[in-house]
């Protein structure tokens, strides 16, 4: 189906009042494949072809030579506010890789970029910048595979980037940019840091994490898979490392309920609220058998009424009683599969079906009835989740349930049915609520009931107690590569009794002393930005302590007679992109990360556009910092984003997602140079639904040039045409309803049916052929030049505007003018159809009766007989009863 055809397929699932039912005929017609457009309007289209490649680079570099899209100033000289209203529209911050922009990226960028145009064409005043998230490993691993420092390719990549993103026409203020690498950038990334430091939010901790000693890093669970890296295959380990933390869990209960009143797909506020995983049920400690007055075991449950099924507990490999807990007998078993474990990622782990374990010898003490429970560990739980611990009660539990099979271990029932007659089957876990069984004091109670009373007991004998628990994990925020900002932490160095430190040099390798990392130091906020060494040899290493360890007069100074190490973790490269949205607000200044006034005037951010692989940890973690800022009173909105808008994946032409293994990336360079950037982002937001997932299928890109082609020569037509040619009334009534639909198709982001709409005002427009009203060629421009603004702009001019359209005031429609005075009706006879009429909207009964009778196929089933009943429904049916 070509293109065009699809565009009379939309706009006639988008409205049936758009137009003239005589015309929505003929346009399906006139737009299918099948049917070509008269001789006449075929010759309009065709006699000048858009000249893209010489328009297209005389707007671009008028609008950067003319600041064209310059952020205004929201107050006077005397700093009083603007009345204006405002949209601050923003793209998520792209990462410049070295293989540069494929089709996919520019969509997400074309729709912010056609919000941006079409609001400042609605008065607005409007903030569109963008930057670049120029941190992280893949630059990093692309600079050691390269032999280049990554200084020189992240810079290299941002200006090909940036290249792109300028020859496709989008409306940045390009003095706004900024990248996460940019020297004054990371001097507030690190400011934001010691804030965090200085509220007790920030802290060292030894985790167990995902070790990648080839990568030279920790890695996300995220980033493992099936114990191997995802960037490069390489094996991962778990290793317990000193690890610097940011106590996002602190701020669980604030960033669940933060969510509240945001515009969001729903699919991320649910993504959200899983993953901070918020859970309300009872702590329950046990004891362990010869260790009583010792270490305990504690457990989180949502489930406290099911406490006397309880038939074993199982611990996490890395739970650190566990080799407490191990008997001498089964030590070598225990060791073994605590050893397997460590080379499996949390994710892994938590995803794998099969279920696992060993019996560690030890026996933990019910609570209530003193029995003794053996202890297992599993790796099916994870230390970093909740106590590390779980109590099993297989008969109410399906994965308990799984696991007690598999190992042979004993099952209770204490839950039954509330319906009476209805029995247990005992082949699977009963998992619903009932009333409780084998309970002791509790039996008989329901399960909420019974709940309450457990709970409450064990509280009385300190044995547990209410508990709200979250998934939510402290964010692990070191990494041990070089290039990420350095954090702002130093430690005191110290040498053996009697050496003197005043002689003593720690850069020497031969240099005896000891880092007190358990007393941090932060840098002085005036001594930022902390900027990495200068280093030839930037490869990762094996060491946990990362590469910079290596950098030994960077690592090392005195100061005031005292030897300090600096810290050789680096951030990740969530960091840069937690607050790149403040910074967008003030760039260029030195004194701050950004001004108060300007976080008044510019935030929240009022549309975020971007992919939906980001729907929960950089959304989460930029949600954390902007709430800690808040808190410290440095912005006045609790919230950073108010909508969020996630763009549909651009497939490849085989319906699988780009790549350069499968061979079917489309670089935007190629289809620019054939075609032109209008042309690219009126097929990217033509292809469908902007939510939608869409293959790309190159050959469809010359509907829009087609599209584009007729649009320019109509424009031509217009400018030849003498100023006085009057639209009638079918002109008016179409363009009145294009402008009323393509406005309402703006503001809902549906931008593939406006585009539609302005394809049918297009061939309408056509059909006129030399007499064209030059108003209707002007509004039309102006709806196009969001969408399509180097032919905007060129249309604009031909039509002796002299300054751009970009704030231009928008389209108006009259709502008079939209209203269908037609309408067309099927005719019934005998209750088959036979026919159809067009009679006005109000028409009478006698009225559509004398229309039908001008059908030929009805009249030819009425002549000769008697009309025993009419039914008429105004506007919908005329049924004939003979």
């Amino acid at each position: 189906m070509r293109i065009l055809t699809i565009a009379a397929m939309l706009l006639l699932r988008s409205t049936s009042a758009f137009t003239p039912n005589h015309l929505r005929r003929s346009l399906v017609r006139s737009l299918s494949s099948s049917t070509a457009n008269t001789e006449e309007a075929k010759a309009v289209a065709t006699t000048t072809g858009y000249p893209f490649a010489s328009i297209e680079p005389k707007w671009q570099s008028y609008w950067l030579e003319n600041k064209t899209f310059a952020t205004p100033n929201r107050r006077d000289e005397k700093g009083e506010k603007s009345g204006r209203k405002k949209k601050y529209i923003l793209d998520m911050f792209p990462y410049p890789s070295g293989a540069g922009l494929h089709v996919g990226h520019p969509e997400g960028y074309t729709a912010s970029d056609i919000m941006s145009r079409y609001y400042r064409m609605t008065q607005h005043d409007v903030l569109h910048p963008i930057g670049w998230d120029s941190f992280g490993l893949p630059a990093e691993q692309f600079a050691i595979q390269t032999g280049t420092h990554p200084e020189f390719t992240t810079k290299a990549n941002i200006d090909n980037f940036k290249r792109q993103l300028q020859m496709l026409g989008f409306s940045y203020d390009w003095e706004k940019e900024i990248a996460t690498t940019d020297i004054g950038y990371v001097k507030w990334t690190q400011w934001i840091f010691l804030q965090l430091y200085k509220k007790g939010l920030a802290k060292q901790s030894e985790v167990s994490v995902n070790w990648c000693p080839k990568l030279g890093t920790v890695l996300a669970n995220e980033e493992v898979i099936d114990g191997l890296s995802e960037r490069g295959d390489h094996p991962v380990i778990r290793l317990p490392l000193r690890q610097w933390v940011l106590k996002i869990t602190e701020y669980a209960d604030r960033l669940e309920k933060g969510l509240e009143g945001l515009d969001w797909p729903a699919g991320t506020m649910v993504a959200q609220e899983q993953w901070i995983g918020k859970s309300e049920g009872t702590e329950i400690v046990f004891d362990v058998k010869g260790m009583e007055n010792e270490e305990k075991v504690t457990v989180f449950t949502t489930r406290a009424d099911t406490l006397f099924g309880v038939t074993y507990v199982t611990l996490a490999p890395e739970h650190p009683l566990v080799s407490q807990i191990t008997t001498a007998e089964q030590k070598e078993d225990v060791d073994a599969y605590v050893a397997a474990t460590a080379s499996r990622s949390d994710l892994d782990r938590s995803s794998n079906k099969e279920k696992t374990g060993v019996f560690t010898g030890g026996y933990a003490i019910h609570p209530f009835t003193k029995e003794e429970i053996p202890i297992w560990i599993g790796d099916y739980v994870l230390g970093s989740y909740g106590t590390g611990a779980v109590m099993a009660v297989p008969a109410h539990d399906e994965r308990d349930f799984e696991f007690a099979s598999k190992f042979g271990l004993d099952v209770k029932w204490v839950v039954e049915p509330k319906k009476k007659g209805e029995e247990l089957s005992k082949e699977e876990a009963y998992t619903e609520y009932g009333v409780s069984a084998n309970s002791g004091e509790f039996d008989g109670l329901t399960t909420e009931k019974a709940k309450k009373a457990i709970t409450t007991k064990l509280a009385e004998m300190g044995a547990g107690g209410s508990k709200i628990t979250y998934k939510l994990r402290d964010w692990v925020f070191s990494r041990q590569r070089y290039w990420g900002e350095p954090i702002p932490i130093y430690f005191p160095v110290e040498f053996p009794k009697g050496v003197d430190a005043s002689t003593a040099d720690p850069k020497q390798d031969d240099c005896e002393h000891t880092i007190r990392f358990d007393k941090p130091i932060p840098v002085d906020e005036a001594d930022l930005p902390l900027k990495l060494p200068e280093m030839d040899n930037f490869l990762p290493g094996d060491d946990p302590a990362g590469c910079l360890a290596r950098a030994k007069e960077w690592r090392y100074f005195q100061k005031d007679g005292q030897w300090f190490a600096r810290e050789t973790n680096t951030m990740p490269q969530w960091a840069g992109s937690c607050w790149y949205y403040f910074r967008f607000l003030d760039p260029k200044n030195d004194n701050a990360a950004f001004s108060p006034e300007l976080d008044e005037d510019w935030m929240p951010v009022d549309l975020y556009v971007g992919g939906a692989e980001h729907a929960v940890l950089h959304l989460l973690y930029a949600r954390f910092w902007h709430q800690v800022l808040y808190d410290l009173g440095y912005t006045k909105h609790p919230e950073p984003f108010q909508k969020l808008i996630h763009q549909g994946m651009i497939l490849g032409s085989d319906g699988e997602k780009m790549s350069k293994s499968r061979g079917n990336v489309v670089n935007p360079d190629d289809v620019v140079d054939m075609h032109g950037a209008d042309a690219l982002r009126l097929y990217e937001m033509f292809m469908g639904p902007l939510e939608a997932v869409k293959p790309w299928q190159t050959s469809q890109v010359a509907g829009v040039v087609r599209f584009q082609n007729k649009l320019y020569n109509i424009v031509q037509s217009a400018v030849q045409n003498d100023s006085d040619v009057v639209m009638d009334d079918e002109t008016t009534k179409i363009l009145h309803k294009t402008m009323k639909k393509v406005t309402q198709d703006i503001e809902s982001m549906s931008f593939n049916t406006a585009i539609a709409a302005m394809m049918v005002l297009t061939n309408h427009l056509t059909t006129l052929k030399d007499n064209v009203p030059r108003e209707a060629a002007e509004k039309l421009t102006l709806m196009v030049s969001p969408f399509a603004p180097h032919l905007g702009e060129e249309c604009w001019s031909l039509l002796g505007n002299k300054d751009s359209l970009a704030y231009h005031p928008w389209v108006e429609y009259d709502e008079a003018l939209c209203v269908d005075n037609s309408v067309t009706i099927g005719v019934q006879v005998n209750g088959k159809k036979r026919g159809e009429i067009e009679i006005a909207t109000d028409a009478s009964q006698d009225d559509a009766m004398a229309e039908a009778m001008k059908v030929q196929t009805i009249l030819n089933q009425v002549d000769g007989k008697d009309v025993k009943k009419v039914i008429y429904v105004q506007g919908r049916i005329l049924n004939i009863i003979c």
